[in-house]
């Protein structure tokens, strides 16, 4: 039997846990955040930006400003600028964060190396307000900088990559690139490689075409491939070539489009096959990075010449004509000369006509008539036909009223010959093969 003084006891403790539980309820524990938020040093809107001047002793200023919608160096000397390099510049300042506060009121800056800064960067506003960022000297650990604001007592460190961001040379602003067209509106491309200059244009149905020297199929992904090769070409700024004017001659290449014409001139230095580059679009002639000059070496109009003998591609033919006999599709049965005919030994035939191409081209058709093939394709029932002359071991090719002699070797015309030899008419399945 419990004694009453210590019943008492027990219940004294029941009601002061009862009374601690009320009151943490109404004045629960705030939880601290595992780590406190970064000091804001610069909140500004990018778009408020007008111009970034970046200062370091001993070496000219940079100054980038807006011009338009695009930024320009216009020190130490005026010129275009990496817009993706120069925006990521003004993001990072535009929201700067510390990595800590380090002193609200310095009575002391040189230890910090803020009294003659080894770099400053001056960001001007929309209204011509300046914040100018000072960065000090690292700490002593080496992974922090020291930075504050020209108008603010404050001293910050900032991570040494954040500093990083900052640290740019005018070769680490500037746009590289040797052509700046705009790909979209290119309307007419010329090369001068190996022969005679060679253009391609576009036709109506917005596909490249070859119209110099004379009016050719064109290879329409590999002239799209040169055209990214001319887009991609840029220059080494830490290597002007000064070999230039006595390099080998590769070849040149223009590009036109909505707002005219530039030209790229290449060569090579013989002794280690570096590729130079002149460019209308930028001053000087520097080493060339891209692999435009192996896109240009030793091409002539052949090279991009279309050597696809059909242009049907994966779209299903619904009629295939061969030296007069005619074979036609309804839904997914052929029909021919014998009735309804095999769909694979046809789709066979089909396989070797998509994929008919040129080992090269002849100026002019010779020998005789051996074989002729027209295709019918498309929603709009275009037709293409082909005729083949046998001229020695090969075979000649002329599609309609193309110009082009497409040279087929023998080993591919017999190819397409023992595909067209195994047409067949259809067979119904056996009983035993139905019941499979």
């Amino acid at each position: 039997m419990m004694k009453p003084t210590g019943l008492l006891a027990a219940c004294g403790v029941l009601v002061v846990l009862g009374g601690l539980v009320i009151w943490f309820q109404k004045h629960p524990t705030k939880t601290e955040p595992a780590t406190p938020p970064s000091p804001k040093i610069l909140a500004l809107g990018e778009d408020q930006i007008e111009g970034v001047r970046l200062v370091k002793p001993g070496s000219d200023p940079i100054n980038l400003k807006k011009d338009g919608g695009n930024w320009v160096i216009s020190e130490p000397k005026q010129m275009a600028a990496d817009q993706d390099t120069v925006k990521s510049l003004v993001s990072s300042l535009a929201s700067l964060n510390a990595d800590r506060l380090i002193d609200e009121k310095p009575s002391d800056l040189a230890g910090f190396g803020l009294v003659n800064p080894p770099e400053e960067v001056d960001i001007t506003l929309k209204g011509g307000t300046v914040n100018k960022l000072l960065l000090g000297s690292d700490t002593p650990a080496g992974s922090d900088t020291y930075v504050k604001l020209d108008s603010n007592p404050k001293v910050f460190t900032v991570l040494s990559s954040v500093k990083s961001n900052f640290d740019k040379g005018v070769n680490d602003l500037r746009d590289k690139r040797l052509l700046t067209f705009n790909q979209d509106k290119v309307t007419a491309i010329s090369v001068t490689s190996k022969g005679p200059a060679f253009e391609f244009g576009k036709n109506g149905q917005n596909e490249w075409q070859i119209t110099k020297p004379k009016p050719y199929r064109a290879d329409s992904p590999q002239v799209d491939d040169l055209l990214r090769k001319l887009k991609d070409a840029k220059l080494d700024p830490t290597a002007p070539a000064t070999e230039f004017a006595t390099a080998a001659k590769i070849g040149s290449a223009s590009v036109t489009d909505n707002t005219g014409t530039q030209t790229i001139e290449i060569r090579q230095i013989a002794k280690d096959k570096t590729y130079l580059a002149k460019s209308t679009a930028v001053e000087g002639t520097y080493k060339l990075m891209g692999d435009l000059g192996d896109g240009l070496k030793e091409k002539d109009v052949d090279s991009f010449r279309n050597k696809k003998l059909f242009d049907f591609n994966f779209t299903d033919p619904n009629k295939v004509e061969i030296n007069g006999a005619s074979y036609s599709k309804s839904g997914d049965k052929w029909t021919g000369p014998a009735g309804q005919m095999d769909s694979t030994s046809i789709q066979n035939v089909i396989d070797k006509l998509r994929d008919l191409s040129a080992a090269k081209f002849a100026d002019k058709p010779a020998g005789t008539q051996t074989l002729q093939v027209a295709v019918t394709s498309g929603d709009k029932n275009k037709v293409e036909k082909v005729t083949f002359n046998q001229a020695g071991e090969d075979f000649d090719a002329q599609r309609g009223d193309d110009a082009s002699v497409y040279v087929v070797s023998a080993a591919t015309y017999n190819d397409l010959q023992g595909a067209i030899k195994g047409i067949k008419p259809f067979q119904q399945p056996k009983a035993a093969e139905k019941k499979k």
